[in-house]
């Protein structure tokens, strides 16, 4: 298979696998069965594409030969002769990835939405519940879902078991939760969708998972229009995401303070401002409100120097109040740098170093503040250690620019 054949497989597996998963869950009630169809069908697809040309409907094709490879293993049992016989009555065709699923009564009709509450379900542990989802929805690797929760890889193959273990041994169903079970598990649905969208963050690559995380985001607030955390998520991502443009330039990472805001996408900013000012007049603030309004102020500036950092530790404090996490406190000192100068900022980064020793934003950020103060051997040492950490060649790319002081000088955090 030539290297333009494994890209074509690779980007289609990126773009369908969670839907492909999501459906083949649906229709079987299986995650493990469902997995392993559905990579099944990739592996033939490896085979079949580079003679046969790419599928005009591909992401079709591989749910369709998913099904049909399950049904044949699934024939083999007696357990699969029942399961086949439920499955008599289901049609042979698949819904295109984005589809929304109207054959099933119940508030979820959306497969990927409905699988992320399975998923969720209060029986599991919460990093559990996020883990397993981001395995099967968007289709990371362990290391990739460890790298999400900056734990090993090792960590997170054991976690991943021992939830897949707890839903078999639960007999945890695979079915749409009654209404009244929603509000429960929004939180892990939360952070789900959030990681999801996340993970496309600065990756041409994964620019899918994005615009997928914003649409199960955008399904979501219709699901539960008075959950105002969820509009919060909303506004969030579309903050967040109407950077991106002015994010990277020639394969490099650029600073929030060195980005062009005329590439910013104005109608995603006035949509997640507006968002953000119906949150404020519920006057239930909660952590993705708060991260929402916390981009507003970024994206309402029309510079670095014209930010309102004041009112971002403001925002920053509250934020931490319901969300004590060090990735808080870590943007929390930066802002407090922007302030009261770089031996605050070291201060505030220097208490919380231990916490996040593995996370290369921490070490990236003591860097900056290093060389702000003129400790630039410190400084140097710091950047180091950050790109042994970064997990993208951009990321590598920009902190060797660091290293090398070719950079100019600043506080601000490397994704901006």
């Amino acid at each position: 298979m030539t290297d333009r054949h494994a890209t074509d497989v690779e980007r289609v597996f990126r773009e369908v696998y969670g839907q492909a998963v999501a459906t083949l869950v649906h229709l079987l009630g299986d995650i493990t069965l469902a997995e392993d169809a559905v990579q099944e069908a990739f592996v033939l697809a490896t085979d079949r594409w580079p003679s046969n040309g790419i599928p005009p409907n591909p992401a079709g094709w591989i749910i369709t030969t998913a099904r049909n490879r399950a049904i044949d293993d699934l024939r083999r049992s007696a357990r699969g002769r029942e399961l086949t016989e439920q499955l008599g009555a289901v049609p042979s065709t698949s819904p295109a990835p984005g589809a929304v699923n109207l054959s099933e009564d119940g508030p979820v009709r959306d497969d990927q939405l409905r699988l992320i509450f399975t998923c969720c379900h209060p029986a599991l542990r919460m990093e559990h519940q996020v883990a397993l989802t981001l395995r099967l929805l968007g289709g990371l690797s362990v290391d990739e879902v460890a790298r999400s929760f900056l734990v090993s890889e090792t960590a997170m193959a054991k976690r991943l078991v021992r939830a897949k273990y707890k839903i078999a041994a639960a007999k945890i169903p695979y079915r749409v939760p009654a209404e009244a079970d929603l509000p429960e598990r929004l939180r892990s649905v939360l952070s789900v969708l959030y990681l999801i969208y996340n993970t496309g963050v600065d990756d041409p690559e994964r620019a899918l998972l994005r615009s997928e995380g914003i649409r199960l985001a955008r399904a979501l607030v219709e699901l539960l229009p008075d959950e105002p955390e969820a509009a919060g998520l909303l506004a969030l991502m579309l903050l967040s995401e109407s950077r991106v443009p002015a994010r990277t330039a020639e394969g490099a990472v650029v600073l929030l303070g060195d980005q062009d805001r005329t590439r910013w996408d104005r109608g995603m900013i006035e949509e997640g401002q507006a968002i953000v000012r119906a949150c404020i007049r519920r006057d239930l603030p909660g952590p993705f409100q708060l991260q929402a309004a916390i981009q507003a102020v970024h994206c309402d500036a029309d510079s670095l120097d014209a930010t309102d950092w004041p009112q971002l530790v403001a925002l920053y404090d509250h934020l931490f109040s319901v969300m004590p996490t060090p990735v808080v406190a870590l943007n929390r000192a930066i802002a407090v740098g922007e302030i009261e100068g770089p031996a605050a900022a070291l201060t505030a980064l220097d208490a919380i170093a231990a916490d996040l020793d593995t996370y290369h934003l921490m070490h990236a950020a003591r860097g900056t503040t290093l060389r702000r103060l003129g400790r630039r051997d410190e400084a140097r040492a710091a950047f180091e250690r950050a790109a042994h950490l970064a997990p993208t060649e951009m990321d590598r790319r920009f902190l060797a620019q660091q290293i090398e002081g070719s950079a100019e000088d600043g506080a601000t955090p490397l994704r901006g």
